[in-house]
């Protein structure tokens, strides 16, 4: 299975690296087995939306290809489809189900935002991670309880790190003197680069710090990877999705799928 979607392409450039990555034809298996509480590391991906028989056939091949053990709390499944197109996803819905909508944005140059009273630079020592790993636990979503969610964040920031000393990325901190206060990860393909998980501290929000960030980022990226493209994937009609406009990003694709955990 080629996939088309800038969204889902980009996604791939970690489980090939930290996981495994299976064409089953009319699908992918994506797993990423040190992190199975991970949603989006451990999830199929179809050629098309649901259809009106997928709503028994998707789980049935999610059991078979990702398991049902007492780490695998969920399930996810997502369409490789750059428009917008739901299927029939009402009994997925019904079922207690949420459809995933976002936006793939993408950008060739930047728009520098406003300056913010920080320092940005790239993570170097383990304390600099330790500091990542808690913001990112602190920009998680409702619904996540903590301990659960820092063990994800924790392994999937170890496998980051390491794509950071292979060299196919970087990961970036926004810093008041020693205190990191918002950071993201870009990393990269010949001709693409794809941020990840950009969070701010939420006693920083609303400063331009994210802006700042990203903005940084993205240009060291376009100068240093040689890439031609960033991409980068916010929620559908978000704030997130408003600021990265602002900074020259340009919506491309929908990125659509469905998600179960407990």
């Amino acid at each position: 299975m080629q996939v088309r979607s800038l969204g889902y392409r980009t996604d791939l450039i970690f489980s090939s690296f930290n996981g495994e990555v299976l064409d089953r034809g009319d699908y992918l298996v994506i797993r990423t087995p040190s992190n199975p509480t991970f949603y989006w590391g451990n999830f199929l991906l179809f050629s098309h939306p649901p259809g009106s028989r997928d709503y028994e056939r998707w789980p049935a091949l999610f059991a078979e290809e990702i398991g049902a053990g007492p780490q695998t709390r969920h399930m996810t499944f997502g369409w490789d489809t750059p428009q917008k197109e739901a299927g029939v996803v009402e009994p997925f819905l019904e079922a207690g189900f949420e459809l995933v909508h976002q936006t793939v944005l993408t950008a060739q140059q930047l728009v520098a935002p406003p300056p913010a009273a920080v320092s940005i630079r790239r993570l170097r020592s383990d304390e600099d991670w330790l500091q990542a790993v808690d913001n990112q636990v602190r920009c998680r979503e409702s619904g996540h309880a903590e301990a659960d969610y820092r063990v994800f964040k924790r392994r999937q920031m170890v496998s980051y790190r390491e794509m950071v000393e292979a060299g196919l990325g970087e990961w970036f901190g926004a810093f008041l003197g020693e205190m990191l206060v918002a950071d993201l990860g870009l990393f990269h393909t010949r001709e693409l680069g794809r941020f990840q998980s950009v969070g701010t501290h939420p006693d920083f929000r609303r400063r331009g710090i994210a802006a700042n960030l990203v903005f940084q980022a993205g240009r060291h990226a376009l100068s240093d990877f040689g890439i031609d493209r960033l991409v980068i994937v916010a929620d559908h009609e978000s704030a997130a999705s408003r600021l990265y406009h602002s900074l020259g990003f340009n919506p491309e694709e929908h990125q659509m799928g469905l998600e179960w955990w407990w």
